[in-house]
């Protein structure tokens, strides 16, 4: 046996016997809605976990076992950290210090809605300074395919260090579903493509510890490309019933009616539902990853690009609505006030990410309407680019909706009473069918969309 797979198969032994031991240190890279989770779950079956995170307030709270990630157990992390099973910095130097390292920071769209990976690049660019043999890396960040072999492989390898005989590279996916207390990190099947046989062999190993189903596929690209095809088929038909909205809207049919009554068919179709936009980190995000990437390939994903447009316009479709409900009280949208009731992307979480809401809010404020919102959940709109306002939630008190000119229902949440809402209403626009239960002496105030 010669001397490099003697070495390969001493790094893989290793690394194997300290990940059936659970000693192997674990460095998470971004302590957000994918990250903390993740720590906590690798923490709770016997991982040491450190993480990684440029925001100094997040480490703080981490270190001091104070929760603000919602499908994260309070009690869980407190005692974790306590236990010194987690523990966070802002130092990447500790990145040297452990055995496996989980890369979990956003992948957002540029203002032309290209893909900005600098979050990857820096992180990897850090790795690749304390890399030492032994390690294996993983991406769970959202991207295009070929991110981990063409940006992040380079650099590393650039270090002197070879893959699959060094350090072991993967992609896995994450597959979060803020909220979702059916499927957790926990339950939902991970997908892991290695960059070679060794790696996928040791990622897989080291997912199993923690994750009930993994699933290897051939490549990190396979991997990479299953996890932007899956929120492309969401982005997809959420977009087919988006459009089905707007032609049902123009014949005077009830769209909701036509969903719900297709749904009743056991097969041979799935049910989504129409709305103000598409939200969150992933489903706006992911398909122009891939539109992106394909164009190198002289290929044009025509049928997703449409589907993005048509997303994009069901908010200016909600725009429409509101100013057509406010002419029918001889009312102009200029100067109106208006109300909009929940502003994150889903119901039920305090993420706000991509929201639809917000885009609606930032039309609304165009058009010179005087917008307030309501969401305990969202307590506050912090500035964020692209949109140049800031706000706080207001109280959903009878004085609050009777004062506006118009309700407008973004997000449907589960702790708002929608008959009170409508009762108390001048008019109300409601993007989620929220209002489908209230008596029928008020169903007159609302507007579907």
């Amino acid at each position: 046996m010669n001397a490099i797979k003697k070495q390969q198969l001493q790094y893989v032994e290793v690394l194997k016997a300290k990940i059936i031991k659970r000693n192997a240190k674990v460095g998470v890279v971004g302590l957000g809605y994918v990250g903390l989770p993740l720590a906590v779950e690798k923490a709770k079956v016997g991982f040491e976990v450190i993480g990684f995170d440029r925001n100094a307030v997040r480490v703080g709270q981490v270190n001091r076992g104070e929760n603000y990630i919602k499908d994260v157990n309070d009690d869980e992390l407190r005692l974790l950290v306590e236990a010194e099973k987690i523990t966070a910095t802002t130092d990447f130097s500790w990145l040297g210090n452990v055995d496996a390292i989980i890369i979990c920071v956003p992948t957002p769209l540029t203002i032309t809605r290209d893909p900005d990976i600098s979050y990857i690049v820096n992180v990897t660019n850090e790795i690749a300074t304390y890399l030492k043999p032994g390690q294996l890396i993983t991406l769970e960040s959202t991207t295009y395919p070929g991110t981990t072999s063409e940006v992040i492989l380079p650099k590393l390898e650039a270090t002197g260090l070879k893959v699959g005989i060094d350090f072991f590279l993967a992609f896995s996916p994450e597959r979060v579903d803020p909220g979702n207390l059916r499927y957790t990190t926990k339950n939902t099947s991970k997908v892991v493509g290695g960059t070679t046989a060794s790696c996928l062999e040791v990622a897989t190993m080291f997912y199993e510890q923690t994750i009930v189903n993994v699933v290897p596929v051939s490549s990190t690209a396979v991997a990479e490309m299953t996890k932007v095809f899956e929120n492309t088929y969401r982005a997809v038909n959420i977009a087919l019933v988006n459009e089905m909205m707007l032609l049902c809207d123009r014949m005077g049919i009830d769209i909701w009616e036509v969903v719900d009554a297709a749904g009743t068919k056991p097969f041979g179709i799935q049910t989504f539902y129409p709305g103000p936009g598409v939200g969150g980190h992933c489903i706006p995000i992911d398909p122009f990853y891939l539109t992106w990437k394909a164009r190198e390939y002289d290929f044009h994903t025509r049928f997703i690009e449409l589907a993005g447009e048509v997303n994009i316009q069901a908010s200016y479709h909600v725009i429409h609505k509101v100013n057509k409900v406010l002419s029918n009280h001889r009312k102009s949208l200029n100067g109106a006030k208006i109300l909009v009731v929940g502003v994150a992307y889903k119901n039920d979480i305090d993420d706000c990410r991509e929201s639809p809401a917000l885009k609606i809010i930032d039309l609304l404020l165009k058009e010179n309407a005087q917008v307030s919102y309501h969401d305990d959940f969202v307590p506050e709109i912090k500035l964020c680019a692209p949109y140049t306002y800031a706000m706080s939630s207001v109280n959903l008190i009878d004085e609050v909706i009777a004062s506006a000119d118009c309700i407008l229902i973004t997000t449907k949440h589960s702790d708002v009473d929608y008959e009170y809402v409508v009762k108390h209403a001048q008019a109300v626009v409601d993007t989620r069918n929220a209002c489908k239960n209230i008596s029928a002496d008020l169903k007159h105030k609302v507007t579907k969309i």
